[in-house]
């Protein structure tokens, strides 16, 4: 079927067979997860791995104690781990392509949204996965939610929030870059930087003036912050308001190119 027919197939399907499809692929993609465990790995041990590290090694250096380090880097470590699976959805989406899976779906009449989406619905869950492993690790670790559940809530749902906007961004890499050990290496020179240079591991106040220009308009200071203050007490919306501007902002620019980037590809 050529590229042409499909896209005068696109523009006729409505908006239930959409969501249809949409369903359809997202069950797809958990099933391949099922067949595949190990592709949770990086949900299931790289929140704890981190805990530890960073807990254990840094704790006593930046915040004077484990206990203190906790509250102060848990609630930030939710936007960095969010952001860590994002990146890898371009890896696989750029598999998909090399694998044949995507020629597939292009003799499929589904519409072409519905293969992103439903990438974004699968990460969705292997997010909440991720939050959820750290949580409750975080709490056996002494992590005390001083102002209740909901306001947890409200810090995963800001978390999976910015998370979900950098996935566009991921998949625009996965299809643009020629391999997988491409989009690998240069999602690694984005999330480091980003990482590193905010106030999720120490405070801003400590590093160069030039890194805290940096960390000042860095989303995932605000995020950190807004995380922060939800789940140990004190301001919210203004590092909260970042957080959901910067979210809207990159899906609004990068969703489009994504999609486009599809259809010419496919």
């Amino acid at each position: 079927m050529s590229s042409a027919v499909l896209d005068a197939n696109d523009t006729r399907i409505g908006l239930r067979a959409s969501a249809r499809h949409l369903g359809a692929l997202t069950r797809r993609n958990l099933m391949r997860i099922k067949a595949d465990p190990e592709s949770m790995l990086d949900a299931l041990l790289v929140p704890i791995i981190f805990t530890v590290l960073f807990v254990y090694v840094f704790g006593g250096a930046v915040a004077g104690g484990q206990q203190a380090y906790i509250q102060y880097m848990i609630p930030g470590l939710l936007g960095t781990t969010g952001l860590n699976l994002a990146m890898a959805v371009g890896t696989g989406l750029n598999s998909d392509f090399q694998t044949g899976v995507m020629d597939r779906f292009r003799t499929l009449p589904i519409g072409r949204s519905a293969v992103l989406l439903s990438k974004i619905a699968a990460e969705m869950m292997r997010s909440l996965v991720a939050f959820t492993v750290l949580i409750t690790f975080s709490m056996i670790l002494g992590l005390k939610l001083t102002t209740g559940f909901l306001p947890l809530l409200a810090a995963v749902g800001l978390s999976l929030m910015l998370g979900m906007s950098i996935v566009w961004i991921s998949m625009l890499l996965g299809m643009s870059l020629r391999s997988a050990q491409a989009v690998q290496g240069v999602s690694m020179m984005v999330i480091m930087p980003l990482q590193f240079g905010s106030s999720i591991f120490a405070p801003a106040s400590t590093m160069p003036g030039w890194l805290q220009t940096f960390t000042k308009y860095n989303p995932l200071s605000a995020l950190a912050d807004a995380c922060r203050n939800l789940i140990n007490g004190g301001p919210v919306a203004h590092s909260a308001t970042i957080v959901m501007v910067f979210s809207v902002v990159v899906t609004a620019i990068f969703a489009p190119l994504a999609v486009a980037r599809f259809r010419k590809r496919t």
